[in-house]
């Protein structure tokens, strides 16, 4: 099914201008923050286009929304688009201006993901004004909370479940121009919390030094990531890493600090469970930093890792001309392992284009996206 570019940029100029900036991230410029805003209007646009509505309340203000289309056989496929976004304080422009020019469409969104989501709308629509269905039952997850602490994709996973639907193919969208990616890494975040005791900077003999200990902790957890790099993991992603991202602490410039805490990622691969890292890091911490330390978990999600050369992934690959890979980052994937039969992150754009100072995507893409998502629909 061929759509015009006017009409897959317009609907996603229309999803970039409601904000949807995840509260975390959220600042002077965000607008109304979270999912419920955009939720209200997929809603809308959902059932005005022939779809069954499920509005799911996976976090307290912050709502997923479901979009079943009956087709003409018992299969099942899935997409997934996650509706939050990044923060917009650093964005030149408007960051919801939804503008299109020069052949691309501007705005926090664009590329990451409202744009899968336009081109799926945009065939949605073209279906109805024929009073045709995609080939097989469809299910387009509007999720929430992707940028943040990922609980939007085990909610839907878990909707899914309590269904009794079984997925034959899932795809969840993120910007990859279009090129099929059968796995990517997990992730581990914590931050420690180091108590000190604080004294006059002129005797510092009198106090304990929470920033000099978290110093240390940090040289400790770089050599950690050294020896993951030595390692041999069996796993195609290859091994684990470590970073030290954030750390702060201090009172004054005349205190000896009696607090510091420092932020650490740890990238998951196959084969690793988050909870044993998660276990493993807390020891390690507790064992070589000089002072006491509280250990507290911020996020844990494993890796994702499919076959390369299934039947789906094969067909998708043939389409975009290049073989299936595995990305850098991370993606709603992690939570989908055994929800469908095959699984596979694709979406128009690059990730270069995603969490910056400006953020587009070509419309172009979103016309191959359109072909893709034809083929697969039957349409």
């Amino acid at each position: 099914m061929v759509i015009a570019d006017e009409i897959l940029a317009g609907w996603l100029s229309r999803l970039v201008q409601i904000p949807s900036v995840t509260p975390v991230q959220a600042g002077a410029r965000s607008g109304q923050t979270g999912e419920a805003q955009i939720v209200s209007e997929i809603s809308k646009w959902f059932k005005a286009l022939g779809g069954e509505v499920h509005v799911d309340e996976c976090i307290p203000g912050r709502p997923s929304v479901y979009g079943v289309f009956p087709g003409n056989t018992n299969r099942w496929v899935a997409l997934d688009v996650h509706t939050d976004t990044v923060g917009v304080e650093q964005m030149s422009g408007d960051p919801f201006s939804g503008e299109a020019r020069g052949g691309r469409v501007y705005g926090r969104g664009a590329v990451d993901t409202k744009a899968s989501l336009a081109v799926a709308l945009a065939l949605l629509e073209a279906l109805h004004a024929t009073k045709s269905k995609p080939q097989p039952n469809l299910l387009i997850a509007a999720s929430a909370d992707e940028e943040d602490q990922a609980r939007g994709a085990p909610a839907f996973a878990e909707w899914v479940r309590r269904r009794s639907i079984v997925l034959d193919q899932l795809m969840v969208a993120e910007p990859t121009e279009c090129l099929p990616i059968h796995g990517h890494r997990g992730v581990v975040r914590l931050r420690c919390d180091i108590a000190g005791q604080s004294a006059h900077s002129a005797q510092p003999q009198n106090g304990k030094n929470a920033i000099t200990a978290g110093a240390q902790l940090a040289l400790e957890f770089v050599a950690e990531h050294e020896r993951l790099q030595l390692t041999n993991p069996e796993s195609a992603l290859g091994p684990g890493a470590l970073t030290v991202t954030l750390i702060s602490g201090g009172r004054g410039l005349n205190i000896v600090p009696d607090e510091c805490s420092l932020s650490i990622d740890r990238r998951v691969v196959t084969g690793e469970q988050p909870d044993e890292i998660i276990a493993s890091l807390t020891e390690l911490a507790q064992r070589v930093c000089p002072l006491p330390v509280k250990v507290t978990k911020l996020l844990a999600v494993g890796a994702f890792l499919q076959a390369p050369d299934t039947p789906w992934l094969k067909e998708l690959a043939a389409c975009s001309g290049t073989a299936a890979a595995l990305a850098p980052y991370g993606t709603n994937a992690w939570a989908y392992g055994s929800l469908a039969r095959e699984c596979v992150v694709l979406g128009p754009g690059s990730i270069d284009q995603a969490h910056g100072v400006e953020e587009w995507v070509a419309i172009s893409e979103l016309s191959k996206l359109a072909r893709i998502y034809s083929q697969w629909w039957g349409i």
